[in-house]
């Protein structure tokens, strides 16, 4: 693939998990030390790795969900749990994922994701759940 194509992709990717997203993004924060490899990282994640079609989009951001969850990144999980909804996740199976990370990594992540998958639904006007 080449670059403006990659730069096409990388930005199709971005615009459709992260549209809306109010919070901070880690793009902006990698661009205010180092403008070109943010730009390189940005083609890297966003254009070749979210983007590729081995796993429908709406698995990614499960597993992106469940592997936050546990290891307890709460601004990174915030802008993944935004992008699982944007690409079509249910919230209840968001939160059910959430609840399975409980089996492996204990409840008080699994409290502290939940909060953090309320703030985004409020965020979104989608709170309380149906």
């Amino acid at each position: 693939m080449d670059y403006d194509e990659l730069k096409k992709k990388t930005g199709a990717t971005a615009k459709l998990y992260f549209d809306g997203y109010k919070g901070d993004r880690p793009y902006e924060l990698w661009k205010s030390f180092d403008k070109g490899l943010a730009k390189d990282l940005s083609l890297f994640i966003t254009g070749q790795m979210y983007a590729r079609e081995k796993l429908p989009h709406p698995t990614r951001q499960l597993v992106a969900v469940s592997v936050l969850t546990a290891l307890e990144r709460k601004d990174e999980l915030k802008l993944h749990i935004w992008a699982a909804l944007n690409v079509g996740c249910d919230p209840h199976d968001v939160a059910e994922t959430i609840f399975q990370v409980a089996i492996y990594a204990g409840m008080p992540v699994v409290n502290q994701a939940l909060g953090v998958l309320q703030e985004v639904l409020e965020e979104r006007g989608e709170w309380p759940m149906e």
